[in-house]
């Protein structure tokens, strides 16, 4: 087995990467507060959060709070079990080197 083989390609993207991260601690986020933490554009972030909703690793709520529009996010279980295999992965990665 090689040392890489937990290390998940969708996770490679620095955005992706902080959308997953910031779900792994807090129960949902939404699109509003991503985008600041991140310093993403709107259609950068619609694009990668699309792209971890299609993979089945976050779930996306659309609601209205008043008459605003809200988008929230939360990793699935899948989602999670995913993010933890790269991290450790990462991590053997790098205490071997």
């Amino acid at each position: 087995m090689s040392i890489i083989t937990n290390i998940n390609k969708l996770f490679d993207h620095r955005i992706r990467l902080g959308i997953m991260s910031v779900l792994m601690v807090n129960e949902y986020a939404d699109f509003k507060t991503l985008k600041e933490l991140l310093g993403a554009t709107d259609g950068n972030l619609a694009s990668h959060t699309k792209a971890l909703e299609k993979a089945g690793y976050i779930l996306v709520e659309k609601q209205f709070i008043g008459r605003k529009p809200n988008t929230r996010y939360s990793a699935t279980k899948l989602g999670k079990l995913e993010f933890k295999k790269h991290i450790e992965a990462l991590e053997k990665l790098i205490n071997k080197t």
